[in-house]
């Protein structure tokens, strides 16, 4: 029984069949082969893991070295602030110049902005960027230098046109190079520079407050001059646009950059082939397509296209107009009609300002690809005009009281930490998605055109609409304002989150209803990423 049982006529002296011995090592035979394949299947894993690890890190460095120009808008809005308090005593200028000064950047900017996206089309992303830093560099060090109000107001709009450059072009880049899943934290790098360039303005205007008149102020500017080496040191370190590449026939440089930033390889001729299409290459359409010029298209949009339009014009110009400008560059005003007189304190209380808008930004980077871009747009917009109404109501129920004082200050914070957490890094974030390839530069103009002239406008206005209806009266029609701004979202706005640049472009041209649109493509996010654990398997 035992030999029939076991398959072998062989008997070992324990009366043990060694069929049974056999049959034990043909089982450890068969572990050892299975051990022999998991070695092929780890190593794949671990160097799939190490491709993720170094594709994520080198997509940082680009979106880093990308968002450095934000750094000189950031610095220059939040130094100003504390500047014309000083430039005000030593140049004795009025306050309708003042408020020139201030607001004339953001509305020349916008000729940066238009020039900015005709040049990245021609030039390139990349070296947009360089053009951006060598016009503002010049201007801040023509203000550094300034004799007068009027040289000042020369380095003023030298400034305001490199500006105009590296506001658009930023988050334009950073969206065509990042990969879909992290797209949206990458994008908001941009928002993170501007806040830390804020921030690093009202650190140096408390640093050297202390110094005399003539003095102070213009080390405070020229400090703004120094990000200008890294600048330089960056555009010998990014590569450029995949998809500009493409609109340039480079197809296999495109190729070599996307293998760079993307950690799929399977991935990487599936998102070419759609940056092709989409730029109307490889297919009939295609030459009709680019013989149409750019701003034609713009000027008579499709449907899909004015869809578009009205969600990225709209959204840039509510970042602006619900107040943000006029509560970050007159801050120190603001604190002094709650009842702060010491120079000191105010520009104390403006660092704990830009504290405030830095630390936020984060947290909107860990959560935009997470939660989505419409709920921290909804956090973001309903937060902001409880803060607006509490600002007026601090400047007109409480106002030179210690309750006043202390409400005005939490209310500027957390205005500028919920403006922080979502429409002002998503506002850029959107602006770069939606728009088809061809046209995204100059669309992403058009909208930055939009924030500037807005910014401008309440810059140049806020003082003197102040002294005509109160500050309070003001900063309720800001609230008025930001009210408006969550039914525009909850309306005009999709949600953008898991899509390539090449779905929402495809989404827009469908007459859906968004929230059907985005189960559907939560639905596809869920397949895409099944299919890449299964590969990765």
């Amino acid at each position: 029984m035992g030999v029939q049982e076991n398959g072998s006529g062989d008997l070992g002296m324990s009366g043990v069949p060694l069929g049974s011995k056999n049959k034990y090592r043909r089982m450890d035979s068969e572990l050892n082969d299975y051990d022999d394949d998991e070695l092929e299947v780890v190593p794949y894993k671990q160097t799939q893991q190490e491709r993720s690890s170094s594709t994520r890190k080198y997509v940082f460095v680009c979106a880093v070295f990308a968002s450095l120009n934000n750094v000189l808008l950031g610095y220059d809005v939040g130094v100003m602030s504390g500047a014309i308090i000083f430039i005000q005593e030593d140049l004795k200028i009025s306050e309708f110049q003042e408020e020139i000064l201030v607001g004339i950047l953001s509305v020349i900017s916008l000729l940066g902005s238009l020039g900015g996206g005709r040049a990245s089309d021609a030039l390139g992303r990349k070296w947009t960027m360089g053009i951006a830093a060598i016009v503002f560099q010049v201007g801040a060090l023509i203000m550094t230098l300034a004799p007068s109000f009027q040289i000042l107001m020369v380095g003023r709009l030298l400034a305001g046109v490199g500006i105009g450059f590296g506001v658009m072009i930023a988050p334009v880049y950073i969206a065509e190079i990042s990969p879909t899943v992290s797209r949206g934290s990458f994008t908001s790098f941009p928002e993170i520079f501007i806040n830390f360039g804020i921030l690093l303005g009202y650190v140096s205007n408390y640093a050297f407050s202390g110094l005399p008149a003539h003095i102070n102020w213009r080390i405070m500017l020229a400090v703004g001059i120094l990000p200008s080496v890294f600048i330089a040191f960056a555009l010998c370190i990014i590569p450029e646009s995949p998809r500009w590449l493409v609109m340039q026939n480079r197809v296999d440089e495109a190729r070599s950059v996307l293998l760079k930033t993307i950690d799929v390889e399977a991935e990487v001729e599936e998102r070419l082939s759609e940056i092709l299409k989409a730029a109307g290459i490889g297919n009939e359409g295609g030459e009709n397509q680019e013989e149409k010029a750019v701003w034609r298209e713009l000027l008579s949009p499709s449907p899909s296209l004015r869809r578009m339009l009205i969600t990225g014009f709209g959204i840039q110009c509510f970042q602006q107009i619900t107040g943000i400008d006029a509560t970050v560059y007159y801050s120190p005003e603001i604190l002094q009609t709650a009842g702060i007189e010491e120079k000191s304190r105010l520009l104390a209380a403006t660092v704990a300002v830009g504290v405030a808008k830095t630390v936020f930004i984060l947290v909107a980077i860990v959560l935009i690809d997470k939660v989505g871009r419409k709920p921290l747009l909804y956090v973001s917009t309903i937060g902001m005009t409880a803060c607006l109404c509490g600002l007026a109501i601090s400047l007109s129920v409480f106002k030179a009281t210690t309750l006043g004082v202390a409400l005005a200050i939490l209310s500027i914070c957390a205005n500028v930490a919920f403006f922080s957490i979502g429409i002002g890094p998503v506002c850029w974030v959107i602006t770069s998605e939606i728009f088809p390839l061809r046209l995204r530069a100059q669309a992403s103009a058009l909208g930055a055109v939009g924030n500037r002239v807005c910014s401008g406008v309440v810059a140049m206005s806020f003082l003197s609409v102040s002294r005509a209806i109160s500050m309070a009266g003001t900063f309720f029609i800001f609230t008025v304002v930001s009210m408006v701004s969550v039914v525009f979202v909850y309306k005009l706005v999709p949600e953008t989150k898991g899509k390539s640049l090449e779905q929402i472009e495809l989404m827009f041209q469908k007459d859906r209803d968004w929230n059907e649109e985005e189960v559907e493509m939560s639905d596809t996010q869920q397949l895409v990423q099944q299919k890449h654990e299964s590969m990765a398997i």
